[in-house]
């Protein structure tokens, strides 16, 4: 029986799981229930597990003898938005909810587990070790400016780690086709916290004060130009403001402005003219009598694939959906911390399209999926175990 026929035979199962998850999602780095479901599957399939890494991640082993070692992401953490759905397994945490998919990745990857256990007892696994990293905060960095990738990372998770390979369920991506690509796949991104301080005045005499409100909008548009000017058109990237905050009444000329934002990027060089480009908009107020401070503290760098990981992916998934569900995928500008672990060794990372009749919004109150993808992504991970240490096993001695 092939890998995907087994895969469809776990769906009720898969489904079980992704929907326990759903209803109860938990936090950044507040993952227990998660990780304590997590970890007591993977110990009932035989693996070897060790929890509480990276602060509330667990790794599963699956050892096969000597030969090299690969690893399989799933991220666990959900998103502080209030559900809006009357499904049955809607979140029953107010407040928060699993808005982004990570219920479906870790359902995949404890099926890609259940595959990978079956393929070791029955002689058809390649010498070496699958590791399995549940990994927790891929949504948000803690106080030290650390995801639950890099908390990993320092956890020892990719010690001895020859290739990686992670995927994302896309809601808004056509049910059941593949996408891949290798190089950059997802954007890095770096957080902007910006002060702009003036001089209150009576909004009857504004000439007696410094309007930090006015100076905000001139920084905001200039920075805006950065992308239109300052980078050629064939060049990426991206400048935002989320939140703008500042003034006390109607009648004050506003004394201080705090705005909040991101650049986002592929090539390291437009990331330096992003940050010099931002910088020197509000920095150029303090001509007309403000003062400012900005603030940029690094983010996620970008996702980018490994040329001979992203052709093994594109294999795998060729014999997962036929390769006429295989297709390129589209740089986006969204930003993953699996490219933290792409740094670490060489990387595939793949959306699987699971959109439904009405595809829905990622970190929206009414995100859902396509369930019946579930068995691709189990199918789809453990091949890409499979063919990883194939890979990585040639031309070793024996």
């Amino acid at each position: 029986m092939d890998r995907f026929q087994r895969a469809k035979d776990l769906q009720g199962e898969l489904s079980d799981l992704r929907r326990d998850f759903h209803r109860h999602p938990e936090l950044a780095f507040q993952e227990f229930r998660t990780a304590s479901v997590v970890a007591e599957h993977l110990r009932r399939l035989g693996l070897e597990v060790r929890s509480d890494v990276g602060i509330t991640g667990v790794v599963g082993e699956i050892r096969n003898g000597p030969g090299p070692v690969v690893a399989l992401r799933a991220d666990m953490d959900a998103l502080p938005i209030q559900e809006d759905a009357d499904h049955d397994y809607r979140s029953t945490v107010p407040g928060v909810m699993h808005a982004c998919g990570h219920d479906a990745h870790m359902a995949g990857l404890l099926g890609a587990a259940r595959l990978l256990s079956e393929d070791l007892r029955e002689g058809r696994l390649p010498p070496g070790t699958v590791r399995f990293l549940f990994q927790p905060s891929e949504e948000r960095m803690d106080e030290e400016g650390k995801s639950g990738a890099t908390r990993m990372v320092e956890d020892g998770a990719m010690e001895g780690v020859s290739a990686v390979a992670g995927l994302h369920v896309g809601a808004h991506l056509p049910s059941g086709r593949i996408f891949v690509k290798d190089g950059p796949i997802m954007a890095g991104s770096d957080d902007l916290h910006i002060v702009v301080r003036g001089r209150s005045a009576h909004a009857a005499l504004p000439h007696e004060g410094v309007d930090a409100l006015v100076l905000a909008a001139q920084g905001i548009l200039g920075a805006q130009q950065i992308v239109s000017r300052r980078l050629s058109p064939m060049e990426n990237g991206v400048v935002t403001f989320g939140t703008i905050k500042g003034g006390v009444a109607s009648n004050v000329v506003a004394d201080e402005v705090t705005l909040t934002g991101t650049v986002r990027y592929f090539a390291e060089e437009v990331r330096t003219r992003l940050h010099e480009g931002v910088t020197g908009a509000f920095k150029g107020l303090e001509a007309q009598g403000g003062s400012v401070q900005v603030g940029i503290r690094a983010g996620y760098p970008p996702v980018v694939n490994d040329k001979t990981m992203a052709t093994l992916a594109r294999g795998v998934a060729e014999g997962v959906v036929g390769e006429e569900d295989v297709w390129e995928a589209e740089a986006m500008m969204g930003a993953e911390d699996f490219a933290i672990l792409a740094r670490e060794a060489p990387a595939a990372f793949l959306w699987v399209g699971a959109a439904l009749s009405d595809p829905r919004e990622h970190h929206h109150p009414r995100f859902d999926i396509d369930e019946t993808v579930l068995p691709i992504a189990s199918a789809l991970l453990s091949g890409m175990a499979d063919a990883m240490l194939r890979e990585l096993s040639r031309g070793q001695t024996p």
